[in-house]
């Protein structure tokens, strides 16, 4: 008796490399359109009458509401597949933003904020549909290039805003405007051709014989969501080799399923990955996301205490330190190939450049120290950020890329709620308080690779269960 099983998802190579140019496009129209508003919101909100008490209660409105709905959207997308789910983002953030357009009080303000920050996760869905497409030796080149089309939007999209602030109703101009950058993205998402993707299974001999390919109708189906979606739980790499520790089995539902069975396959997926022995990733992520956040904290204060910097020269320095991050996006790749696909020896190695930067950073008796600290700042961080997320989907599968990465992002908020508040408690003693806390993170995050990656086989699992049968 034969095993069907599913193995990676392929596409015909034209379908393949249009979807994968249009989410890039994409990725930089997201950011494009978000980086309009952010620098926009507070001042907005005051404009309104908020107290800064209320301006910060109001303001962490969105990062609450990411920190719960970041796995809950990346699961549900791994159930019904990409294209509805991120259909549903866009469209519920499109939502959002024209709300925002239209806030003339504080109320109107917070509900246009409740969908973006439930479903604002665009970027994520993308990234698991990356990964969906494409080889795991493709796919550290992939994402950097994703992160730096990303990255270029967020550069651009403050001068923008910047422009259509300086005339009347700017910021309702701006609202508008990204509304409908989402809606645009929408409409690109609908148009990608997504009958194109088809799931190859190999029909596997129960007796270990040769496997061989399945030429049967039956065993070609079209992928119409843009996801595993079929009545055959995927089959991870991990489940096919020897020894090795099996993945878990990922059930797909398909959408018209009633909610109830959506939201069980929602619930389960969830719990999987919190069951799994990921803890090591994820605490790594979180540390040095918090790391990060005091190192940019109070960048323009420090700079202009400890080195009389006006804010302008701050804000070149920034839009620099920007640049490089985005342009270290088309680096991902080729360093990658430099280390042999070794994704954890090249995290740890990143992660303590990292740590050695924030610390000449702390440290620094001159602007120019801080320059160069910026320079290679921007490229260790992006790096160690495809690395991770790379590690991540190794250790769980494609199969659940989607809860992977939201769990992920889960991870960050909780960083982005913590790390204003050690910065606060940081600054009390130095302006170089938080990037000095950031070096001490970094370096736990440094030792804690030093004691888990050998005990990590070459794809980033656990070794201890790999001779338990």
């Amino acid at each position: 008796m034969n095993n069907q099983k599913c193995s990676t998802l392929y596409q015909k190579p034209g379908g393949r490399t249009r979807i994968i140019q249009c989410i890039y496009v994409v990725g930089f129209m997201d950011l494009f359109g978000v980086s309009m508003i952010i620098p926009l919101l507070s001042h907005h909100v005051k404009a309104l009458g908020a107290s800064p008490t209320v301006a910060g209660v109001v303001g962490s409105t969105y990062g609450i509401l990411q920190l719960f709905s970041s796995t809950i959207v990346g699961s549900w997308s791994d159930v019904v597949g990409r294209r509805y789910s991120l259909l549903t983002c866009l469209l519920l953030s499109a939502l959002g933003y024209g709300l925002l357009g239209m806030s003339s009080s504080i109320a109107l303000f917070v509900l246009a904020r409740i969908p973006v920050g439930l479903f604002k996760h665009s970027l994520s869905i993308c990234r698991a549909l990356l990964s969906d497409l494409v080889s795991e030796a493709e796919r550290p080149l992939v994402m950097g290039h994703f992160n730096a089309a990303s990255s270029v939007g967020f550069i651009l999209g403050p001068v923008v805003g910047g422009y259509l602030t300086e005339h009347e109703g700017g910021f309702y101009t701006s609202s508008f405007t990204c509304a409908v950058i989402f809606l645009a993205n929408a409409g690109l998402v609908l148009m990608l051709p997504w009958s194109e993707t088809l799931i190859h299974r190999k029909e596997t001999n129960s007796n270990n014989d040769t496997s061989k390919g399945c030429h049967d109708s039956n065993c070609r189906k079209s992928v119409l969501n843009g996801s595993h979606a079929n009545s055959h739980h995927p089959v991870s790499p991990a489940e096919t080799e020897p020894g090795s520790r099996a993945a878990p089995h990922w059930r797909e539902v398909s959408l018209l399923q009633p909610a109830w069975r959506q939201l069980s396959s929602v619930g389960s997926k969830i719990h999987t990955v919190a069951s799994s022995d990921m803890w090591d990733l994820f605490l790594v992520r979180l540390l040095m996301a918090i790391a990060i956040m005091l190192y940019y904290s109070n960048f323009s204060l420090a700079m202009e205490e400890r080195f009389s910097l006006t804010p302008k020269v701050t804000g070149y320095l920034i839009s620099y330190s920007s640049t490089l991050g985005a342009l270290a996006g088309f680096l991902v790749g080729p360093v990658t190939q430099l280390y042999g696909n070794n994704m954890a020896a090249l995290l740890l190695h990143s992660t303590l450049l990292t740590c050695l930067l924030i610390f000449l950073y702390a440290a620094a008796p001159s602007v120019a120290q801080v320059l160069v600290s910026s320079t290679f700042f921007a490229i260790s961080t992006s790096i160690g950020r495809t690395c991770i997320t790379d590690l991540e989907l190794q250790r769980g599968g494609v199969q659940a890329s989607g809860t992977l990465i939201g769990a992920g992002q889960s991870v960050t908020a909780v960083g982005r709620v913590l790390a204003p508040l050690l910065s606060g408690l940081a600054q009390e003693f130095s302006p170089c308080g938080p990037p000095s806390l950031g070096v001490l993170l970094a370096l736990a995050a440094v030792g804690l690779l030093l004691v888990r990656i050998p005990k990590w086989d070459g794809r980033g699992r656990t070794k201890k269960n790999e001779n338990a049968e």
